[in-house]
């Protein structure tokens, strides 16, 4: 008897299990394709063919998205924009490095290392290859390739080291010392120039040093230029780098000033133009951005209090000038300091509007905190004040801060009438008498809340720092064994971390104790470094330094007593503060002023990424 054949049915599960096997090929497929066509791997060897580590490897898109610059040469406001993002690694060990950004785009990639040759390229963002580094062999060349630093430790200021740190801090707040812009030989009638014009700017070099340094800077420059080898090796970059990466969102142009930037709870990034009164939110995440502009008042004029004060820059649009940001634990709105107004900001990150707030007294809002009661406390740097606005009141309270003699509290009480001179075109800054001590102008600079909820200030003319007691008010000073205590954090102790801008370290102070504790930095050659601010991240307890003569950023790890060094990827780097992400990432501006220094003219929202952030 014969059998019909059965035709064969499958079952339900079987279908699953087919269709599941079959998605799992295809994502795979999928993702060994993309994994293919973005990753490119480039080895990097020397000149004995050897693989080089830790070489820096920029890559940047040969062609983006272009701005619509209508609105005086930035994009108009309120409208989101998209910036053309810069990747950066370092070679491994085996003198490897990939990058999985811009597969289908032609990429310019940059190869650099200490005392190299740079090697520029063009190529598919696809694509592999092989390059070796030469070394620079001319004097000249190999001295020039070297970061500020070198050649200002290089500099003889008389065998002088207290002229050499006055001259640090007083010409070297802005911009780098020592960088590609004043290597080269300038005549003693050009220094003088430019030393007349950074007084006005607000330089509190002393009398004696300005008739002193345009000679001195003259012969020394000259001497250094034509006796190349006698700029130093810089600070080595080390051999596990391959962890780090560095990522930069272009904004503004050369003549901006991104001075403070804030990393917000809602993973946006905001950064103040201070030359150009914008406010920039930006998405490290997507890469887009929106500027704000600050809202006006109808009796702000061009350039505010200080009028004339930029007169000789030749493109800014300042009225407020944006210094310094906060965020309220409460709410996260931004609380703003505006240095050529008397006058604090308050911006909603949700509706995107601006308050203003009209202080009655103090000039020069400078640092910003806000503390856990939602009070916003900030420096008053030209009036010798701390400055307090409780937001329950929309009331503001000023502590004055003591004067170191009577003829400093003349001048104190009369900056209202000095900025009212200088408005009208006198050259104030330029005629009165500077002593050593910067009497009349002890400048309130950096200021942060310790856990117990005191205020913590640093005086950086006076040399001292403070404490505002957060329940009494009541206030004490300590005089720093150190010049120059520029900003200060709290680490989770409460223990304050002090940048000792022209001594090239930072200091410990514990408030328990009163003892201060010196680290110097581990920068080559030692004592060269410029540390203008610092930042805590107090959940790794890690102190986080700018390297502003160095181009590089530095982490000492407070429960390892050990540094770190990262170099940043643009020579002539200057930064001015530091933000942190929640998995520890680091968020600092380019900020040189003027831009026009910075290797490329453009400064940029700067991300480092470790990957061994615990």
């Amino acid at each position: 008897m014969l059998r019909k054949n059965k035709t064969w049915e499958p079952s339900l599960d079987t279908i699953s299990h087919f269709i599941c096997i079959s998605l799992l090929v295809f994502i795979f497929c999928i993702t060994v394709s993309n994994s293919l066509l973005q990753a490119s791997t480039f080895t990097v060897l020397d000149k004995s063919g050897k693989p080089m580590a830790s070489v820096m490897v920029m890559q940047s898109p040969v062609s983006g998205y272009t701005l619509d610059t209508s609105d005086k040469g930035y994009p108009p406001e309120r409208k989101i924009n998209h910036s053309n993002t810069v990747h950066t690694a370092f070679t491994d060990l085996d003198g490897k490095v990939t990058f999985n950004s811009y597969q289908d785009k032609k990429v310019r990639l940059r190869f650099r290392f200490p005392d190299h040759q740079d090697i520029n390229i063009q190529l598919m963002g696809s694509e592999d290859k092989t390059l070796v580094l030469i070394p620079i062999t001319d004097p000249l060349l190999l001295a020039e390739s070297r970061p500020a630093n070198t050649w200002l430790a290089a500099l003889n200021i008389k065998n002088d080291a207290y002229l050499k740190k006055h001259y640090i801090m007083q010409c070297g707040f802005c911009h780098q010392q020592g960088s590609r812009f004043f290597r080269r030989p300038r005549s003693e009638e050009s220094w003088d120039e430019i030393i007349y014009r950074m007084i006005g700017y607000g330089s509190r070099l002393h009398d004696e040093a300005q008739e002193l340094l345009p000679k001195i800077l003259a012969d020394e420059y000259l001497r250094l230029y034509k006796n190349p080898q006698l700029i130093p090796k810089a600070t080595p970059w080390h051999g596990d780098l391959k962890n780090t990466t560095i990522t930069e969102w272009p904004i503004g142009d050369a003549f901006s000033q991104m001075h403070d930037l804030l990393y917000h709870s809602n993973g946006m990034v905001y950064v103040g133009d201070n030359i150009q009164d914008r406010l920039y939110e930006i998405n490290p995440e997507t890469a887009e951005y929106t500027l704000y502009k600050l809202k006006r008042e109808a009796s702000d004029k061009h350039g505010g209090l200080l009028g004339k004060r930029l007169s000789a820059f030749p493109k800014h649009d300042t009225f407020a000038g944006i210094h310094s940001l906060a965020e309220s634990p409460i709410d996260g709105h931004i609380f703003i300091t505006t240095s050529h107004q008397q006058r604090l900001v308050e911006f909603d990150p949700k509706s995107k509007t601006f308050t203003n707030y009209k202080m009655d007294d103090g000039y020069y809002p400078h640092t910003i905190r806000v503390d856990k009661k939602d009070r916003v406390w900030f420096t008053m740097a030209l009036s010798n004040q701390i400055a307090m606005f409780n937001r329950k009141t929309k009331e503001f309270k000023m502590f004055d801060l003591p004067s170191r003699s009577f003829k400093e509290s003349v001048t104190v009480s009369s900056m209202g009438s000095i900025l009212t001179m200088m408005d009208w075109g006198v050259p104030l800054a330029n005629w009165v008498s500077i002593d050593a001590q910067s009497t009349g102008l002890p400048l309130p600079y950096g200021i942060d809340i310790t856990p117990d909820g005191n205020i913590w200030f640093a005086r950086l003319h006076a040399n001292t720092i403070g404490m505002i007691d957060g329940k009494t008010f009541a206030m004490k000073e300590f005089k720093t064994p150190f010049l120059g205590p520029r900003r200060l954090r709290s680490d989770s102790k409460g223990n304050l971390w002090i940048a000792a801008f022209p001594e090239s370290m930072i200091v410990k102070f514990d408030p328990k104790k009163e003892t201060f504790t010196n680290y110097p930095l581990p920068v080559k050659p030692l004592g060269s470094e410029t540390p203008y601010s610092l930042n805590v991240d107090v959940k790794r307890d890690r102190v986080w330094v700018n390297g502003n003569a160095s181009d590089a950023l530095y982490r000492y790890d407070i429960d390892t007593a050990t540094w770190s060094h990262f170099p940043l990827s643009k020579r002539v780097t200057f930064t001015r503060d530091v933000e942190f992400a929640p998995n520890g990432d680091v968020f600092v501006t380019n900020s040189s002023f003027p831009s026009w220094h910075i290797e490329d003219g453009q400064p940029t929202l700067i991300r480092v990424h470790t990957s061994e952030e615990k």
